[in-house]
């Protein structure tokens, strides 16, 4: 199946951004890695973007980080992006291995459930009965077939993981070969082809489940990827990030400028615990972080369309926003209900949209 033009709910960033991809392709004069799609540069351009060749920036935020991630993916070295919820680490992953490798869906999702052999490979128990151990049995996992195919593999919130099962990556990483003990000769053994490596995500606020072991974390550069603290390059992330998923629901609707930055600017009062106006305000304990920023801006965009008149007001972002903050902790609410009775009440005086966000309120009390 084509996923590029078939009906799915997402597509993976090598489908999305395939014309990027060839574009860059096409033009890359680059001396390329052993194994790579993509010279470094033009990795580089994938994801910040290049004017000259019409390809747009997917990632918002420090420049000198994407630098850092490609030299030690490069290296022997595997990549372990940290930060808090929600400030782009596994889209970060996605692109990184859409551009180096191609192919960014051989992926090991951590879990407290997390196996060895869901990460390296198990069997196909009818044929293991039948045949015994044979490569024909074998049911290869997402690291084994990055070692095979020398592309790269991720993992989503290694620290999810149990310590022992976290371990097993060591002799991965260290000697890039992978045994298989229950199969003889050549078929016994997996050497990584080039261009294979690993790059994990975790989360900070993640760090105390499972911290990983001292000599785990030697095979790891750790790089924290922040949140966005420019108001306008975060204004520029949630609105193309909001409008692609509008185009992809076939949704249009009048999201103006003014409520954009409304939004904007609630989650960074919220984010920082002070406001604009240089009041101070209690942070709540909910992620409220650009990615929950494009959420939310995408379901008021969907509750104008369906259920107003198409336009979106700040009595959308309210009430999606009310939601956002509530799903965590109790005690939430009551800072919550301060921000609209301090900051949002005095701005409602001055702007329409702000009142609109006030007279939601009430929804905080139900």
């Amino acid at each position: 199946m084509d996923i590029s033009s078939a009906s799915v709910l997402r597509a993976p960033a090598e489908h999305v951004y395939a014309g990027d991809l060839e574009r860059l392709r096409s033009s890359d004069q680059g001396p390329k890695p052993p194994g790579w799609r993509l010279s470094p540069r033009a990795v580089r351009a994938f994801i910040l973007g290049d004017d000259k060749l019409g390809v747009g920036r997917k990632f918002y935020g420090d420049d000198a980080l994407i630098d850092r991630c490609i030299v030690t993916l490069m290296s022997s070295r595997a990549l372990l992006l940290v930060g808090e919820p929600g400030t782009a680490k596994s889209m970060l992953s996605e692109l990184l291995a859409a551009a180096i490798s191609g192919a960014s869906i051989g992926t090991i999702q951590g879990t407290a459930g997390t196996t060895e052999d869901q990460i390296k490979y198990s069997w196909n128990y009818a044929l293991l009965l039948a045949e015994g151990p044979s490569p024909r049995a074998l049911v290869r996992g997402p690291m084994y077939d990055a070692m095979q195919r020398g592309v790269l593999c991720r993992f989503e919130e290694i620290t999810r993981v149990q310590p022992e099962i976290q371990d097993s990556l060591i002799s991965l990483l260290s000697d890039k070969v992978l045994h298989v003990p229950e199969l003889d000769g050549d078929d016994a053994t997996v050497f990584a082809a080039p261009g294979f490596n690993v790059l994990a995500t975790a989360n900070i606020r993640d760090r105390g489940v499972h911290e990983m072991s001292s000599a785990l974390k030697r095979r790891f550069n750790f790089e924290t990827v922040r949140p966005i603290s420019d108001r306008r390059l975060e204004t520029q992330l949630v609105k193309s990030q909001t409008d692609a998923l509008l185009r992809h629901s076939q949704v249009e609707v009048d999201f103006s400028d003014d409520v954009l930055e409304l939004l904007v600017t609630a989650f960074q009062d919220l984010r920082h615990g002070v406001t604009t106006e240089g009041l101070v305000v209690e942070k709540p304990t909910a992620v409220m972080s650009s990615a929950e920023a494009v959420a939310v801006g995408y379901a008021a965009s969907l509750d104008a369309h369906y259920f107003g008149d198409g336009t979106v007001g700040g009595q959308h972002i309210a009430r999606q926003l009310i939601g956002t903050v509530l799903k965590d902790n109790a005690d939430d609410g009551k800072k919550l209900r301060h921000y609209f009775d301090v900051v949002v009440k005095q701005r409602a005086q001055r702007q329409p949209e702000w009142k609109r966000v006030l007279e939601a309120r009430r929804e905080l009390e139900r």
